[in-house]
């Protein structure tokens, strides 16, 4: 699985629907990302090089969780199939051990997520 794999799921758990143009940026900044993820060292680095420049007030619960969930499953790749709002769950969980940023648990609480 690759890193842009990843991403892709995590844009599909994020944002279904596909209309929120931000994940589509976030999702495009790791488009050409062919390395198999288990074999990099720098997820989290190059997922928060993406965030602060695409959001760097931290004020947009979609890419922030779209980092969170690209983290987790770099990591837990045997989740790759969680329900969207299981991974939503554990990504955030693991992400801000237990307490994430208040724009995340607001746009969490928007699609009925709870911790």
């Amino acid at each position: 699985m690759t890193l842009a794999q990843v991403v892709r799921r995590a844009a599909e758990a994020v944002d279904p629907n596909d209309v929120d143009a931000a994940v589509g940026d976030f999702e495009r900044a790791f488009e050409d990302a062919d390395e198999p993820v288990r074999a990099l060292d720098d997820v989290e680095a190059r997922v928060g090089e993406v965030l602060s420049d695409l959001d760097p007030a931290i004020v947009n619960g979609s890419l922030s969780m779209m980092g969170a969930i690209t983290n987790y499953l770099s990591y837990r790749r045997d989740e790759l199939h969680a329900k969207p709002e299981e991974l939503m769950r554990l990504a955030a969980r693991a992400e801000w051990k237990g307490d994430p940023p208040q724009v995340v648990l607001d746009w969490l609480d928007e699609r009925g997520v709870q911790l």
